[in-house]
């Protein structure tokens, strides 16, 4: 469960932590809470990018709450996201956590799955470092991972395969 408190500006200025108050009430791990204030969400979302990251910091938040919604529906959920990036596009796939590289390429198409050979893989964070997969690879961040590798939330696979 996730339950999403909307306090007042006031509130939200003042620090009040609505879900820390009534955690006692819940079981953890199978509920978080997170506050946000209506009114201020709606207007970051009409705010230019500049003006966005001054209203954030004058509320003293971190990020916008549909990006907090997110993220803790997915810890919720207990699912990661993986990328895959080609000429044509770039794409996130969602796959629940501990999801093995061979299910993890079925998402994408049964064939992958059928035909797993190996995963090429990069951190996320490694691969905008570098700036393309040839200088990961160069700079030795790109792994060759086999059948039993666990899908890292945030990975970028290139899977091999043949069918």
């Amino acid at each position: 469960m996730l339950a999403v408190f909307n306090v007042s500006e006031g509130g939200l200025k003042s620090g009040e932590d609505w879900p820390a108050r009534l955690s006692g009430r819940w079981r953890p791990g199978l509920a978080m809470g997170l506050q946000l204030c209506a009114a201020a969400e709606m207007e970051i979302a009409r705010l230019d990018e500049a003006e966005r990251a001054a209203f954030l910091a004058d509320y003293g938040i971190a990020e916008p709450a549909a990006h907090r919604v997110i993220a803790l529906s997915y810890e919720l959920l207990g699912a990661i996201s993986f990328l895959t990036a080609g000429p044509d596009e770039a794409r996130a796939w969602t796959i629940r956590r501990g999801c093995l590289a061979p299910q993890a390429a079925g998402v994408i198409h049964s064939d992958i799955e059928r035909g797993f050979i190996r995963a090429e893989t990069v951190a996320y964070d490694d691969l905008i470092a570098a700036g393309s997969l040839a200088e990961a690879r160069k700079a030795g961040r790109l792994r060759l991972e086999g059948k039993t590798y666990e899908v890292r939330d945030g990975d970028v696979i290139v899977f091999r395969f043949s069918v």
